[in-house]
């Protein structure tokens, strides 16, 4: 189904993997896939980590998910690195193959790339319209885009392309009034399309700074909760307090009327699991 029809029909619970690259991370995403089935997720996104490998891998990925007819596929598809004509075969190859759903993203040029020819991701929105009936996604950043020179910019930039675009997801984050705030802003300038909030826990002590290199720093009351876990329990109290405070985040953004929970699952499927069955039960 399209990822609009789904969000029209009610609340949506999606995950999101990325393609693996050796026979070890293909195995731990097959297990992650059949672990996530049983939940009957509204859908699930494939990254593209850029490169033509990438590229072909993800393409691979989405149809046969696709083709397996137990969930609904996204592909991400990158500006980046592309000229328009490459974009534009991207697309009709997805479109051929049956896929209906797509993220539209600028991504980061990968060394070894040709020239980017879009500047734009509301460019590739552009483009995706005129290649196939696709209902298409784009990434908003709460905290806003660590490109954008402020948050008023990168807000005016989100508040267009989303226009254009169906639905956004936003990068993950830790506080209720981020996505509340986002949501608010983007209303105030008259786009009212979905914000599918972005969910991923902290499940150690090494993940805090990787986050903040990722674009989203773990807030300071959040740290000082999983240090005191640390504290009483070690490792294994850090986990379940992270996942705690990731289902105490979800709750709330539901309570608040978020139109589903897009969950990055780095291909695995233990903490999705736990904090899914928190919220809906097993």
């Amino acid at each position: 189904m399209r990822v609009d029809a789904l969000l029209r029909a009610g609340v949506t619970r999606s995950f999101e993997f990325f393609p693996p690259k050796t026979d070890e991370e293909s195995a731990t995403l097959e297990t992650a896939l059949e672990d996530l089935v049983p939940l009957a997720p509204s859908f699930v996104s494939v990254t593209y980590r850029g490169g033509e490998a990438s590229r072909q891998r993800t393409f691979d990925l989405v149809t046969r998910v696709q083709r397996e007819g137990r969930l609904t596929a996204v592909a991400h598809v990158v500006l980046a690195g592309h000229r328009r004509r490459e974009l534009a075969e991207v697309l009709e190859r997805y479109r051929d193959a049956g896929i209906e759903n797509i993220m539209a993203l600028g991504g980061d040029h990968v060394p070894g790339e040709g020239p980017t020819e879009l500047t734009y991701a509301l460019e590739l929105v552009d483009l995706a319209r005129t290649v196939g009936p696709f209902s298409i996604g784009v990434a908003a950043h709460p905290a806003g885009h660590p490109r954008s020179p402020d948050r008023a910019s990168d807000r005016l930039h989100l508040a267009e392309k989303l226009a254009r675009a169906d639905f956004t997801i936003t990068q993950f984050f830790f506080r209720p009034d981020e996505w509340s705030g986002l949501v608010a802003d983007l209303a105030d300038r008259g786009v009212t399309k979905p914000v599918l909030p972005g969910i991923m826990p902290v499940t150690s002590l090494r993940s805090i700074p990787r986050m903040a290199e990722m674009g989203a720093a773990v807030p300071s009351e959040l740290v000082t909760r999983l240090h005191a876990a640390n504290e009483r329990g070690g490792p294994s109290a850090v986990r379940a307090e992270g996942i705690a405070a990731a289902t105490e985040l979800c709750a709330a953004l539901l309570d608040r009327g978020a139109p589903g929970l897009h969950f990055y699952t780095l291909n695995r499927s233990s903490a999705t699991r736990e904090i899914h069955a928190a919220l809906f039960g097993p």
